[in-house]
């Protein structure tokens, strides 16, 4: 395919492709959309703020692609033009000033369970919001193909700056967007067998080849000595860890500001960033649970480190397995810092295709059945938040931000973590399938997790055997 309705079309990257293979899972595509509120303690003008979302529409060729497939099914996309958008898409309103706080969340959480049309349709969707408890603003809904946390918060920021220099004075109108079939084109262009390509898939053959990782269960070794029974096999080193029903929950730990301050002051003085703490926490909760040094966990990489790559919108997460193998007698800091270098490199070789990653490592180690894995959840964490610069001009103005659950999950645990925009604090928010995994479970983590990061934040230089023993 060449053309659709007079538009160039482009073959999905390996990022979208990821997407829609697991869609396949899930009784509807629901699966794929993410559903969020901004909204500011302030009064609006609707009017201005319509204009506003209409014009960072304009600005940004992410937020208006459309998928299309040919005879064969293959998918491409296309960018509508931005009259061809404005004219396919609405901006509602709903005033939920007559209904509970609880009432208002509910009815948006139904609507990101409601799947977008898939073919030649817009797939994003915003209803400006005027909320009971005083706040306004709007409610964002995205197709996962079009958008990803990174490039949601860029527009939901893009759509404020516009705003507040329409209705402030002194507020700079916000800088240009970057062009999102320039960034795919270097995506193909990478992906038809580049020389970048071959060195990524020479580095991952390796990262493979030297051993096989092994199994951590969130309550130990249970479900790993389940499989290998199952399986006739007790030297078996991989579980069933997701179930057979979708049905998923979110479940959100709030982090206050002074402890999450903590956390920042020692990823600042060690030059380490609070994704290798979280890494820190999360593999040591699972080698103090299952009492094996070897720890395998997804980490999910959003590549987007060039100013390019920030602003050209779309969804850019690749998602790999972060494996490491501490003794007990590592002393905390040291494995941090070995973290920090481990991810490093594997940010280096992150455009390499994800399932191409799991393909080989299945071949590489063969599984007596479909299904069985060796990480046990997913971690995202996402530094942007719209405290940066920009906003800070309206001054004492607060803001809050809400994500509504989609209501399935092909994965068992995933974990984001997030700044919450009014305080700074930390936001652990646990999306995890209902019967893979129970609240009860996940606070047992949190609160082991967030003792592991503080104690070894507070005394780097002792063990990890240490640590266990005083957590």
């Amino acid at each position: 395919m060449k053309t659709r309705k007079g538009h160039n079309v482009y073959p999905i990257t390996v990022a979208q492709k990821f997407h829609l293979y697991y869609a396949k899972y899930c009784p509807n595509m629901a699966v794929l959309n993410i559903g969020t509120s901004l909204t500011i303690g302030t009064e609006l003008d609707w009017n201005v703020l319509r204009d506003s979302i209409n014009y960072a529409y304009a600005r940004n060729e992410a937020m208006r692609i459309r998928f299309t497939r040919d005879k064969d099914g293959e998918c491409y996309q296309y960018i509508a033009d931005v009259d061809e958008d404005f004219n396919e898409r609405t901006v509602d309103f709903r005033d939920f000033t007559d209904v509970t706080m609880e009432e208002a969340e509910n009815e948006m959480r139904g609507w990101t369970q409601v799947p977008f049309e898939f073919e030649d349709s817009p797939m994003t969707k915003i209803v400006m919001i005027k909320m009971p408890d005083g706040f306004n603003g709007v409610y964002f809904l995205g197709h996962h193909m079009v958008v990803d946390a990174q490039s949601l918060i860029a527009f939901l920021k893009d759509i404020i700056e516009i705003y507040c220099n329409a209705m402030y004075e002194g507020v700079p109108f916000p800088k240009d967007m970057c062009s999102y079939i320039e960034q795919i084109k270097k995506d193909l262009a990478y992906e038809a067998g580049s020389k970048a390509q071959l060195r990524d898939r020479e580095f991952f053959e390796k990262l493979i080849g030297q051993s096989e990782p092994i199994y951590n269960g969130i309550d130990g070794t249970a479900k790993l000595d389940t499989a290998r029974k199952l399986m006739h096999d007790d030297k078996l080193r991989s579980a069933f860890n997701a179930s057979d029903d979708v049905t998923s929950a979110l479940d959100i730990f709030h982090l206050e500001a002074e402890p999450t301050k903590r956390l920042m002051d020692f990823c600042e003085k060690y030059h380490v960033s609070l994704a290798c703490l979280l890494l820190m926490g999360i593999r040591t909760f699972f080698q103090k649970e299952n009492g094996f040094d070897d720890v395998s966990v997804n980490n999910a990489i959003a590549r987007r480190a060039t100013l390019k790559e920030k602003r050209s919108g779309g969804t850019r997460i690749h998602s790999f397995p972060f494996r490491t193998s501490f003794s007990k007698d590592v002393r905390f800091i040291d494995a941090v810092y070995t973290i920090r270098d481990k991810q490093n490199e594997l940010f280096r070789h992150a455009n390499y295709n994800p399932t191409e990653y799991f393909a080989l490592r299945s071949k590489t180690y063969p599984q007596p059945k479909a299904g069985l894995t060796y990480e046990p959840m997913s971690l995202t964490y996402q530094p942007m938040t719209l405290k940066e610069k920009g906003l800070n001009d309206l001054g004492d103005i607060k803001y809050k931000t809400k994500w509504y659950p989609n209501g399935m999950t092909t994965q068992a645990m995933y974990l984001t973590v997030m700044h919450r925009p009014e305080d700074n604090g930390l936001d652990f928010s646990f999306e995890h399938q209902v019967k893979a995994v129970s609240r009860k479970q996940l606070e047992y983590m949190y609160y082991y997790l967030c003792k592991i990061m503080f104690k070894g934040a507070e005394n780097p230089e002792l063990t990890i055997g240490e640590i266990i023993k005083l957590v």
